[in-house]
């Protein structure tokens, strides 16, 4: 029936007309044509026609008329709409070419015939014909002819088929019914076809990929589905599900966790949000690990910088059996989030040192934020706020200060907190996002490992909304104890609005995690910036090498490595704090020296053994555990070896009442032992509760002795022990069943208890409702109906029981953390104990003396006799050589230090500088005598080193660095200067060196010690009034072609021999002492042959320096020439006018001194 329709045969010729994109059924066109031609054919022959075969008979006998004129233009057509159709692969070729090939074969000439298209087809307007005009005017006379009526349903069945044809899923419709054999004729597949290939022209379809993802979503299991809730809401966190006996990682986090666990990930999808591009996958990827290893593994994720939420079952098998939702998933829900700065769980902890060569950060979790002061370029200045808190211990520092552009004391904060998560609130500058950017971004930084960061957004209000928000936290907590909260509130108040910003934003951010109580330990909040402490910026911390060596930034070589002697966790991380924080006050670093002197002079005793035997046995870390137990993350285990520990500390000194029992003189020492005795009757209260053999296995169920059981546990216990004896009396049901006198035994066979055993050949005894569990040959196992009851019901008081226990458990640690505080005084006072007796351990060793410190009145002093570096000469395998030195005000303020290279002279510096540290620690110090005032400070500028991080180039950090100093600097610090001006050329750096030089001198008049190659100072040192004293380390040279030794000990000939041929000739030997004087020559072509620089190198260097130094002294020498012939005539002239004046005296005898300076530099 389609194919009689002609509808598009009155429209206007477009320019589309002359193209075919698909070809149309021949037999169809073809039938129509002919029929439309012979008048003598009714119109119910024509509609028969194009379905069946008589209609090619007819048009074999008419096709001759058309032949001669259509052929070549039939040729050209019909094969490009077979290959088309071929290509496009959607319709029935077989039945296409049968129908086809059978027509050709009966009628040659009908081809031709069927170039002229049915125009009813919504294609035939696409085919090319070169009569076109001739064939739809002879064929308008036919259709002039037909009657309205049938017009008008050939167009509206037309109209019906195309709209047919534009449905999207009009394809695989028709290729569904072909498969089905439902298909109609071939010519309506491709009219199907074609309609579908050109459905776009007449409306969009609907994208078909967007019932893909709908189709996909539906394919999900419930369980991925409650996931997919919860991960949307945590898409920064990687998540950790449980699924039974195993914990999964599904999609991107699977990826993540395999990587980092080394473990396999399961293909599948990735991504959360239904990509297309995973449209073909019906699952997500997954890795797996068993539950035993979940904490070994989180661990791992957190150390690697990842943020990690557990997410658990919270209904157990047998209770949902019983409940509501039995045919739903488990419930289940995000129980615990961590990262790497508030890691705290059962099991060990984080910052245990790593496999690689990094130190473990301090553990901090460091809040900043920052906002612009005043000035811009060099004269920048930002207000700076910092909260860190250290959840594994409870402390909490804070600070809040303005900064220069260079970003200095950020910079010492961050060094001296080493945090291993930093939160920032709101922007920050480009200078100190990069400076936190440098310090956090690498696995090799001097924090020792790689930091997390995490950014927030800072609104303009959000300073009024930080005293609100904190106000009513702290005044949540007044409703328990009004006296203790109310001095919290107060304190917290009267903080800096900078760092209520920050302890708000970390209020919220630890709420997340869990801990955010930890702010109600204020006792702990400290002020970094209190000046009872040196502060020693990160400058110096690096190049001291204070906390890690300069070289692979290990802690091994540092002088915390040296000094260390700790027994326990607490007194390490104790000593880490008084090592970056030398005390100011004089009392209280004279008690620490004390202290240490009386453990070091009775080091032998029963009473010092006794303290050291007590520390070394602590094998807990009992400020985290005590710390876990404030959190209700602690263990059964953890917990008694926790009580028993502290319990076994207040035995040991239960005797002492009063500091006098402590058998120390010390008040340091006495009281610190004094806090001991006090928490025994705390810790044994909570012992008698416990059942340590349980506690030991972590058996919950029994860890609690009977009479401190509660209700709820005896409840649930008495219920299982009445369903085990119910399943006891059911025995003897069961064997009357069984037609048996006795009571059946029950068995239990790969974990199913209660099974009945039954041999095969009495199964005819067996009830129908006893359900067979297993078997073998020979016998058959089985429950009752009421084993199956009674099992079920024990089940459930069995895990009604475990959430009892686990309920009780958390009680106890919750009435424990209310006596937190004693506790951790206790903790507190066993490190500094550690501490201090680590310090006698390093006053024992040989050559360490006790500093003596000078009355604050005194002018600012150090004096050093036989001094050694506290490092070195433990790692050098010849000791060190000792020197002696002072710097006093007036006179010698300051050391200009000269030397050949290599010589020892930074070596020399930083040992000053760090036995004045040492000092003022509390330590003993190695060197035969020291006395000092105490230094407020301690400034070096050392090394040659860029900071691309921060655009600086070597010079710039070279004079950055020097320009803070400057700033910093009071007369009681002590700077050291390490070859300044050589970042640049020879006069600039020689004239900056000048400058600074005289700038600490005359004015800040501070105690310095100045390494510098330029040999011109020392004519500048000596303009200032004997404030700088000139020092070289000495050295022997020795030339090749001479066997005399030139010691530079003596003023006169401090260059070694000048007369050899230049000292890449000369073979020197560093003697690596200190001694008056300057040395003219830094010997830089024996440190060249020394690195093996080529010979020929070495030579043409060798011939150029001379070169260059005899043509300096040629200029100095007619310099000194001009002055004599000046001094001779004008005391010439004088004589012949006999005008010897006083007034000429003055002239003269300075032109006297500059010529007597010349020839003693030549």
């Amino acid at each position: 029936m389609a194919g009689q329709s002609r509808a598009p045969e009155k429209r206007q010729a477009s320019l589309t007309s002359f193209f075919t994109i698909n070809g149309l059924s021949k037999k169809q066109a073809a039938s129509t044509a002919h029929s439309n031609k012979d008048k003598n054919v009714t119109e119910n022959e024509q509609t028969k026609s194009s379905e069946t075969e008589p209609s090619a008979s007819l048009s074999k006998a008419n096709a001759p008329r058309k032949r001669p004129l259509q052929d070549d233009s039939a040729n050209g057509n019909r094969k490009p709409s077979r290959a088309a159709k071929r290509a496009k692969a959607v319709v029935d070729d077989e039945d296409y070419e049968e129908d086809s090939n059978t027509s050709a074969d009966e009628t040659p000439g009908r081809a031709p015939v069927a170039e002229v298209l049915n125009n009813s087809s919504r294609t035939g307007q696409y085919t090319y014909n070169a009569d076109r005009s001739a064939a739809d005017s002879a064929t308008s006379l036919d259709v002039d002819g037909d009657d309205v009526v049938a017009k008008r349903k050939k167009r509206e069945l037309h109209e019906k088929f195309v709209k047919k044809l534009g449905h999207p899923d009009s394809l695989s419709l028709f290729r569904r019914r072909d498969h089905h054999g439902q298909s109609e004729s071939p010519g309506l597949e491709g009219d199907d076809e074609e309609g579908g290939g050109d459905a776009e022209d007449d409306e969009p379809a609907p994208s078909t990929k967007a019932k893909k993802k709908g189709s996909k979503t539906g394919k999900l299991t419930p369980m991925e589905i409650q996931f997919l809730d919860i991960k949307r809401k945590h898409m920064d966190t990687i998540l950790v599900v449980e699924v039974g006996y195993k914990f999964r990682f599904f999609g991107e986090d699977a990826r993540i966790a395999a990587k980092e666990l080394s473990i396999v990930c399961i293909p599948g999808k990735f991504r959360y949000d239904e990509h297309p591009s995973e449209a073909h996958l019906d699952r997500f990827a997954s890795a797996s690990i068993p539950v035993h290893r979940l904490n070994v593994h989180v661990k791992r994720l957190v150390a690697a910088g990842h943020k990690v939420g557990v997410v658990r079952q919270l209904e157990t098998a047998a209770l949902k059996k019983a409940g509501d939702n039995r045919n739903a998933p488990f419930v289940r829900k995000l129980t615990n989030v961590y990262t790497k700065g508030t890691y705290i769980d059962e099991t060990g902890e984080l910052d245990q040192p790593g496999e690689g060569t990094g130190a473990p950060a301090g553990g901090y979790l460091l809040c900043l934020t920052e906002s612009p002061a005043k000035g811009l370029g060099a004269d920048e200045k930002v207000h700076v706020g910092i909260i860190a808190v250290q959840p594994a211990t409870g402390d909490i520092i804070y600070d809040d200060f303005e900064d220069g552009f260079m970003r200095r004391e950020i910079e010492t904060r961050l060094l001296h907190i080493s945090p291993c998560e930093l939160l920032i609130v709101g922007e920050l500058s480009k200078a100190t996002d990069k400076l936190v950017q440098h310090l956090a971004g690498s696995t090799t930084n001097v924090f020792g490992d790689r930091s997390r960061v995490e950014r927030i957004p800072k609104s303009k209000t959000m300073a009024a909304e930080s005293y609100s928000h904190v106000t009513q936290f702290y005044a949540g907590k007044a409703k328990d104890d009004d006296e203790r909260s109310a001095a919290l509130l107060d304190k917290v108040l009267k903080l800096p609005e900078s760092v209520t910003i920050c302890l708000s934003a970390m209020i919220t951010h630890l709420t997340e995690y869990g801990l955010e109580h930890i702010f109600d330990l204020t006792k702990y909040f400290q002020s970094f910036s209190t000046r009872q402490h040196m502060l020693i910026n990160g400058t110096t911390l690096e190049s001291l090498e204070v906390y890690r060596n300069a070289t692979d930034q290990s802690e091994k070589g540092s002088l915390l490595w040296a000094l260390d002697k700790t027994r326990t966790r607490p007194g390490r991380r104790l000593l880490r704090k008084w090592i970056g924080r030398p005390l100011l006050d004089r009392e209280r670093l004279q008690e620490r020296v004390a202290a240490v002197e009386e453990l070091l002079e009775n080091q032998s005793t029963l009473k010092v053994d006794k303290l050291g035997g007590l520390l070394s046995s602590i094998r807990a870390d009992l400020e985290r555990s005590l710390i876990r137990i404030y959190y209700g993350k602690c263990t059964r285990p953890e917990l008694l070896f926790t009580l028993q520990t502290l319990q076994r500390i207040s035995i040991e000194f239960s005797r002492v009442k009063t500091p006098a029992d402590t058998g120390f003189s010390s008040h340091v020492v006495s009281e610190a032992i004094c806090s001991l005795p006090g928490i025994g009757a705390i810790v044994n209260s909570y012992l008698d509760r416990i059942n340590p053999e349980a506690a030991r296995k972590d058996d919950k169920y029994t860890f609690f002795r009977e009479d401190e059981e509660t209700e709820d546990i005896t409840t649930h216990k008495l219920g299982i022990a009445a369903v085990e004896a119910d399943l006891d009396a059911h025995r003897k049901d069961a064997a009357a069943k069984l037609s048996k006198k006795t009571p059946v035994t029950y068995v239990t066979v790969a974990g199913i208890e209660y099974l009945i055993e039954v041999p095969n050949t009495e199964l005819k005894n067996v009830p129908a409702s006893w359900a067979k569990i297993s078997g073998t040959k020979k016998l058959s196992r089985f429950h009752t109906p009421e084993v199956i009851r009674l099992t079920n019901e024990r089940d459930q008081h069995r895990e009604a029981l475990a959430a009892a226990c686990d309920a009780a458990f958390a009680d106890l640690l919750k009435s424990i953390a209310a006596e937190y505080q004693p506790l951790r005084d206790a903790v507190a006072s066993l490190a500094t104990l550690d501490c201090l007796l680590s310090l006698a351990d390093v006053a024992s060793l040989p050559g360490y003396t006790k500093p003596t410190f000078l009355p604050t009145t005194t002018p600012p002093t150090i004096s050093i006799t036989s001094g050694r570096h506290p490092i070195a000469e433990h790692t050098l395998p010849d000791g060190y050589i000792p020197f002696t030195t002072t710097l006093a005000s007036p006179s010698p303020l300051t050391q200009l230090i000269t030397g050949p290279n290599m010589g020892g002279k930074s070596s020399y510096v930083r040992a000053v500088a760090l036995l004045v540290l040492l000092a003022q620690i509390g330590s003993y110090v190695p060197a035969d005598a020291m006395s000092l005032t105490l230094t407020d400070a301690i400034y070096t500028r050392m090394g040659a080193r860029d900071n691309l991080f921060a655009g600086e180039s070597t010079f710039m950090v070279e004079v950055s660095e020097t320009a803070a100093i400057l700033r910093g600097a009071t007369p009681r610090s002590l700077v050291v200067l390490d070859e300044l001006g050589r970042g640049t050329s020879t006069h600039d750096g020689a004239a900056i060196a000048h400058a600074v030089l005289d700038h600490v001198v005359r004015e800040t008049r501070c105690l310095t010690l100045f390494i510098t190659h330029y040999q011109s100072l020392a004519r500048v040192a000596e303009g200032l009034g004997g404030a700088v004293r000139c020092v070289h380390m000495r050295f022997e040279a020795t030339s090749k072609h001479s066997s005399s030794k030139n010691n530079n000990n003596n003023n006169n000939n401090q260059g070694g021999n000048q007369d050899a041929d230049g000292d890449g000739d000369e073979e020197i030997t560093f003697l690596y002492e200190v001694a008056d004087g300057v040395a003219h020559r830094s010997y830089g072509l024996n440190v060249a042959r020394l690195a093996r620089i080529p010979r020929r190198v070495l030579d043409v260097a060798a011939r150029k320096s001379r070169e260059m130094e005899e043509g300096v002294k040629a200029r100095r020498l007619q310099g000194a020439v001009r002055l004599l012939e000046d001094a001779i005539v004008k005391g010439c002239d004088d004589g012949v006018e006999d005008g010897v004046g006083g007034g000429d005296d003055d002239g003269g005898e300075s032109q006297l001194d500059q010529l007597v300076s010349s020839i003693e530099q030549l």
